[in-house]
């Protein structure tokens, strides 16, 4: 599945390091799971809006770290289902008290999961993308990929529908064929500081971003990334923005 799905297993403290909170929410008891491994931090939503987007599920569970959204599709379509990974096991308790609460007009149901059904949902999602899933490969409208191949080049690319929990570090090996610096790749957040699923590359050249296009809907993890030739301007203006 790649290095970074096998890093959201390690044990630790947590497993994604130190919260940003201090609150009870954040920070388990040492005593809660003495003698025996903590419980995968994972839950599915069933019921979501179909233009649900990960930062929707961020903000339905408002005040829980979330770590990824792994949003489910069948013959190429959105299910309405979603797994949720979370900071810390005792973080799920509050994630069920959000069941049958509404996102917009729908009310979405919550339930405990487990860590086996959550990397199934991946493989899955990792292998429609390789075989050719309609979702992952469907046609776009003629006009969106002619504008993509018509737009001028800067040597900037935004990226779309990136992982919560990427790294710069997963940029660089997504874009191994390029010669990028950790300065080069920037993640934009919403106005409470959590990320937004997108992010810009600032490549060598004009040449080099053109070319990276052809990594366009390939995958990052269990994520397919949509990637726009974007500028420099629009780069400042979203990171002016998390500000």
């Amino acid at each position: 599945m790649g290095s970074k799905r096998q890093r959201l297993g390690e044990p630790g403290s947590s497993f994604y390091g130190t919260s940003p909170g201090s609150s009870y929410m954040y920070n388990p008891t040492p005593y809660a799971y003495v003698g025996q491994s903590p419980p995968f931090p994972v839950v599915k939503l069933r019921g979501l809006p179909f233009d649900c987007t990960e930062v929707d599920v961020a903000e339905f569970f408002h005040g829980l770290d979330v770590v990824d959204v792994l949003f489910v599709h069948k013959n190429g379509k959105f299910t309405g289902e979603a797994f949720c990974v979370l900071g810390y096991p005792l973080q799920v308790d509050f994630a069920l008290q959000k069941n049958r609460h509404n996102m917009g007009r729908r009310y979405v149901e919550v339930f405990r999961s487990k860590r086996q059904e959550y990397y199934k949902a991946i493989a899955q999602e990792v292998s429609d993308s390789r075989g050719g899933s309609p979702h992952r490969n469907a046609p776009r409208a003629k006009s969106y990929d002619e504008g993509k191949d018509s737009a001028e080049h800067t040597g900037v690319l935004r990226l779309r529908g990136l992982p919560f929990s990427v790294g710069k570090d997963d940029i660089m090996d997504f874009f191994k064929d390029y010669v990028l610096s950790e300065n080069s790749i920037h993640f934009t957040m919403n106005s409470e500081g959590r990320p937004t699923g997108e992010g810009f590359v600032e490549f060598a050249s004009a040449e080099d971003s053109k070319a990276a296009m052809a990594k366009d809907r390939m995958t990052l993890g269990s994520r397919y990334i949509e990637l726009f030739p974007s500028t420099h301007d629009e780069l400042d203006e979203a990171i002016s923005r998390g500000r």
